[in-house]
């Protein structure tokens, strides 16, 4: 049987899968797949759940960014300030 078809996955894959799931980038049959493991490993389970908890709270929050030239200003002080003690 050839390596893409196959139904039962290790935990390391399964976690991979959870986290492509987490962000939209899994296949039908990857989700196939996670759910049947996550029926018989209580582990990748607890992973899973943690994982849409996490996301959920992200979602939730009120966090604010700092814009894209603030950033790149503070990059250049860092910068700048390694420099100097380096010298």
């Amino acid at each position: 049987m050839s390596k893409k078809f196959r139904i039962m996955i290790p935990c390391e894959e399964a976690n991979h899968v959870c986290d492509k799931t987490q962000y939209k980038e899994s296949t039908l049959w990857e989700k196939i797949k996670l759910n049947l493991h996550l029926i018989y490993c209580k582990v990748c389970r607890e992973y899973s759940n943690n994982n849409g908890k996490l996301t959920k709270k992200i979602k939730q929050s009120k966090v604010e960014c700092l814009d894209p030239n603030c950033k790149k200003n503070m990059k250049k002080e860092l910068d700048r300030a390694i420099e100097e003690q380096a010298s």
